[in-house]
């Protein structure tokens, strides 16, 4: 198991046991010339994928195995990046590298050799129809290079995806994502899917350096990492990893897994141990681009640094045609590095964002909204994207939010308290309960998350009218699962846009959920453009204009710190007292909600 998130400099080191070892990181990094970033591994992220590897043509002839379906006498054998075992001589055709490199040859220096139609080299030229060319002795050390990929089996058959056949067990497959960013990093910086703009490699490495962390990677080491690398643990410790316990991956699509709420925690608690410890010019958080707009935001209000936060995804894997990934990481290095996002005490005053496309979007704000580079909108209908960046210039700040965020956040970790009121059902009466939500070191403990459930508005959907309506039996049903096992739970109402209203039925059923110690925020469906309205007769939170998804989060952080709501005797029929103490704990949720 990982359950802390691990830290690669270049090795795997588990961040929760090894926290000497990062103090000493720290430390050493301000002796260093360049500046040092922390990449964050998280769940689903195609920005750390690379396409299936397939058995090339050449391995196919090679063993005797049919071509692949896609391929012909006129078609190319694909490429894989790869290291080579040994130094290998070889002869580089002169003028190859762009078709008017011959038009331009009176320019050049000599080359090396020929080579003749037989394919032997000389240092003379023999024959007007011999090819010059250049000696090269290509190197282990060297780093990556692209060759065809000749791996087959246990069978002796051809590689055709990332499973032994179609549909086959988890044993049987293997993963198309990285454990860590490093290889992601490695693959950028030896420019094997494309240079930067001067036509150099080298993007990353000469601008920062990097820690890569574990914290919800989407690929792991399913036998257990080699005892040789790894530097956290005893002999005989070697802990396997498994599919949605220790990583979290999409594909293969069959064996895709989602993470659980108590997951949250490990993201959290990794950001923050990173950069609380001040090694950090910043931290780049990789995650699925569907998803990345919820962790972003969750890290934009729980993580207490004053240094900035990026989100960065890809629409398209590493390796694939036009793929997104290596462009996004640069704008998102170039983004830390440029400080626009400082204020005058060199504190970050925008908040985490997501940059991708060469936007730069506040995280309150990005959503997904296709599956395209470029497919993310900003949300509520008052703005969100702060600056631009990339090919047509440096970074250039427009826009400065002014919610509360980070190092402001009321609801940040150093701001949370130890310990608030839970609710449990026991012996068939409610009963409050004190819920630790941090440990001695001031960070989260995973039991304590608050189960946020959602309920969304249907019209007619409603069974009776107004005066005779029911309360709704799925949301009830759902109060009282969550009171035999979550004392922090709550509820988002999607209700009518913007207003939030929800049906009578639908109304009813969570008024009764907040008399039973459940805080319930009501918001917009979908988009909405402006803020729920502001209904003071109700017991509500109004969720502004929040989408449901970050309300969600918003609610989850607040009743960290506020605890769950003050119990009814009878929660169909409270009192008036009861009714001001619930109310008197709404205005305090409300600020939050106003504000972040």
């Amino acid at each position: 198991m990982n359950p802390g998130g691990n830290k690669v400099p270049s090795k795997t080191v588990a961040l929760a046991i090894l926290m000497p070892y990062l103090v000493l990181v720290a430390s050493n990094s301000f002796a260093q010339d360049k500046p040092r970033i922390a990449v964050f591994s998280g769940p689903r992220a195609t920005i750390q994928s690379s396409p299936s590897l397939i058995t090339s043509n050449k391995a196919r002839e090679k063993y005797g195995l049919k071509p692949s379906q896609h391929f012909d006498d006129n078609e190319f054998d694909h490429l894989l990046p790869q290291r080579l075992a040994a130094p290998v001589e070889v002869l580089v055709e002169a003028y190859s590298a762009h078709p008017l490199e011959r038009d331009a040859s009176v320019l050049y220096g000599p080359v090396d050799g020929y080579v003749d139609a037989e394919g032997s080299f000389s240092t003379e030229r023999n024959s007007p129809y011999d090819k010059p060319v250049y000696r090269v002795l290509l190197k282990p050390d060297d780093g990556l290079y692209l060759l065809p990929y000749m791996a087959r089996q246990a069978d002796g058959s051809a590689w055709d995806g990332d499973c032994s056949y179609s549909g086959a067990p988890q044993e049987q497959c293997r993963q198309p994502f990285f454990p860590d960013g490093s290889r992601l990093f490695e693959e950028i910086n030896r420019g094997i899917f494309g240079l930067d703009g001067e036509g150099r490699s080298n993007a990353l490495s000469s601008r920062a350096d990097y820690d890569f962390y574990r914290a919800l990677p989407s690929g792991g080491y399913k036998r257990g990492q080699d005892a040789a690398e790894r530097t956290d643990v005893g002999e005989g410790d070697i802990a396997e990893e498994t599919l949605g316990d220790d990583m979290f991956a999409y594909k293969p699509f069959h064996l895709g897994n989602f993470t659980r709420f108590h997951d949250l925690v490990r993201a959290s608690n990794s950001v923050q141990r990173a950069l609380k410890s001040g090694a950090y010019a910043g931290g780049i958080w990789f995650e699925a681009s569907p998803s990345i707009e919820e962790t972003i935001y969750w890290l934009n209000i729980i993580t207490d640094t004053t240094v900035p936060i990026v989100g960065v995804a890809a629409q398209r894997a590493q390796g694939t045609l036009s793929a997104d990934g290596p462009r996004n990481i640069i704008d998102s290095v170039d983004y830390i590095l440029s400080a626009k996002w400082a204020d005058a005490d060199g504190k970050d005053q925008l908040g985490a964002v997501v940059i991708e496309a060469e936007k730069i979007i506040a995280s309150r704000q990005v959503q997904k909204s296709d599956a395209r580079p470029g497919g993310y909108i900003a949300t509520g209908d008052h703005g969100g994207v702060l600056g631009s960046m990339g090919a047509p210039g440096p970074v250039v700040i427009y826009f400065k939010p002014l919610t509360l965020h980070t190092w402001k956040s009321q609801v940040n970790l150093s701001k949370l308290p130890d310990a608030v009121n839970g609710v449990l059902r026991q012996k068939g009466k409610l009963k409050s309960i004190v819920v630790n939500t941090k440990d001695q070191d001031g960070y989260l403990v995973g039991a304590s998350v608050p189960r946020i459930s959602s309920a969304k508005i249907a019209h007619y959907s409603q069974q009776s009218s107004s005066a005779r309506a029911e309360p709704a039996i799925d949301i009830l049903a759902m109060v009282d699962a969550m009171l035999t096992s979550s004392p922090l739970a709550g509820f988002v109402a999607e209700g009518e846009s913007p207003y939030g209203n929800m049906t009578t039925e639908q109304t009813r059923a969570l008024e009764i959920a907040v008399y039973s110690g459940m805080p319930v925020v009501s918001v917009g469906r979908g988009n909405a453009g402006g803020p729920t309205a502001v209904r003071p007769y109700n017991v509500f939170i109004e969720g502004n204009n929040l989408t449901a998804s970050k309300a969600r989060l918003l609610l989850m952080a607040s009743m960290l710190k506020f605890g769950s709501m003050p119990v009814a005797n009878n929660p169909q029929q409270p009192s008036a007292s009861e009714e001001r103490a619930v109310q008197k704990l709404v205005a305090q949720y409300q600020e939050i909600f106003d504000t972040h």
